[in-house]
């Protein structure tokens, strides 16, 4: 048996909390631990109780007096974007059109998806985030890069080939026929192989003819247990865009509707600029609207608005949606996504921030048993947060009172340095990524730019 006592400040989410003052949402324990054992876990508890559990030779990893939660889940992203991240001044459809594109059209290459697939992995891992969903490119081979390098460092992920068949460069294009067959095909390689699963991936209205969209209907048909992912209602310009594409549909949701896609496994990335009707149909089917905060803001999409899903009783989750995303972070989306809330005049406490990038996310994706806590029996995801780990919140620190205070300057100016460690299924994986990335050759400072 491979066994490890976690010790530290433990915290884990319960329900989603009802307000700042809603302890009975989560449970904290001071000087906690938790017990591992061959990548489960077996029991969290005060230190003292735990270490009777365990055998007198196990090994303890003593993170006081550093914070440990369930690993951060990000529930939209592109893995193809790992290196477009930062592309410079442009909305949604030049964007793609200017650098996404171009980026993808490298992933027919094998070696440059799996090198690639390498670092987008070991970028989540430094950032605390243990599972997450992301679109491949049109490539097949770029979805056997991703999911290699997921089974490498075993972790639980999420993702799928992009199917495009219209409004695309040619070398980015499949057909309605074999899309369907390279899908079907890396369904059956690789869905619940180990701990990975499929995503369904349809870009969007606009890059699917009809035919593609009966295809995916076809597929999700077959396959329901894989999840389905797209956009949906990113940007004023691309639903007039997919609404003048599909006439006959009442509104950009409806395309979806119209085909079968809108069900409790379908991931809807945005969901920025959507009617009352169209998150209620969201909300009939189980459908999950994606909030991409830093995205959203540095492609001027929009503002996503959480109270109206919150009052119709629409599911929603938070993701980073790399490369338009501008970190890796969930703890820098997650500051974003305060202040975009705040613009609006709703409010996001520390705790639901929390509450979002673990067993909030877990329970968009139907996983709430495997991930998103520390509950006995859930896969050992865990991440270490320091949040003195900078100079400048060290000192904010010495003021703080709560530990509520305590998340929201780690969610306020926290990065990937805040990270302290990350287990995948009780596996350490920061200490060894970080020896890696220590070894990374780079341009001499002077060909850089040449």
């Amino acid at each position: 048996m491979n066994e490890i006592l976690i010790r530290g400040r433990v915290l884990t989410f319960l329900a989603e909390p009802q307000g700042i003052d809603d302890t009975a949402s989560y449970r904290y324990i001071d000087d906690g631990a938790v017990f591992v054992r061959d990548g489960k876990i077996v029991e969290i508890g005060a230190y003292g109780d735990i270490r009777k559990l365990a055998d007198a030779g196990i090994r303890i990893a003593d993170h006081r007096p550093n914070l440990i939660l369930p690993g951060f889940i990000d529930t939209h992203l592109h893995f193809p974007q790992t290196q477009a991240i930062a592309s410079y001044g442009a909305q949604l459809l030049e964007w793609l059109n200017t650098y996404i594109f171009v980026e993808e059209q490298k992933f027919a290459r094998a070696a440059h998806a799996a090198e690639v697939a390498d670092r987008f992995m070991d970028e989540l891992l430094s950032n605390g985030t243990t599972t997450a969903v992301a679109y491949c490119s049109v490539h097949p081979q770029s979805v056997d890069a991703y999911f290699a390098a997921a089974e490498a460092r075993g972790m639980c992920m999420i993702g799928g080939k992009v199917m495009m068949d219209r409004n695309a460069p040619d070398a980015l294009r499949d057909t309605p026929q074999r899309g369907y067959d390279e899908t079907k095909r890396l369904i059956d390689k690789w869905h619940r192989r180990g701990r990975v699963h499929y995503a369904i991936s349809p870009r969007f209205a606009i890059t699917s003819t009809p035919e593609q969209m009966e295809m995916s209907k076809a597929l999700v048909a077959e396959h329901p247990d894989c999840y389905v992912q797209t956009h949906l209602s990113e940007n004023r310009d691309e639903i007039a865009f997919a609404t003048s594409l599909y006439p006959e549909a009442k509104d950009y949701t409806d395309i979806y509707a119209r085909y079968g896609l809108l069900n409790d496994r379908m991931l809807l990335g945005h969901c920025i600029h959507m009617s009352e009707r169209e998150v209620a149909v969201l909300a009939e089917t189980g459908a999950v609207g994606v909030f991409c905060p830093t995205s959203n803001l540095f492609l001027g999409s929009g503002l996503f608005n959480a109270a109206e899903f919150d009052r119709l009783g629409a599911r929603w989750s938070v993701a980073t949606d790399v490369g338009a995303g501008t970190s890796f972070s969930m703890l820098e989306t997650m500051d974003e996504a305060y202040k975009v809330l705040h613009l609006q005049g709703q409010r996001l406490t520390p705790f639901n921030s929390f509450y979002r990038m673990t067993r909030g996310n877990a329970l968009a994706l139907g996983l709430e048993k495997q991930i998103g806590s520390l509950q006995a029996g859930a896969d050992a995801d865990i991440v270490v947060l320091d949040s003195s780990a900078k100079s400048a919140m060290e000192f904010r620190m010495r003021t703080a009172t709560s530990l509520a205070e305590e998340l929201f300057i780690l969610q306020t100016m926290g990065d990937d340095r805040c990270v302290s460690e990350v287990y995948v299924a009780g596996r350490a994986m920061k200490t060894k990524n970080a020896k890696h990335q220590a070894t990374v050759s780079r341009k001499p400072e002077a060909a850089l730019f040449a």
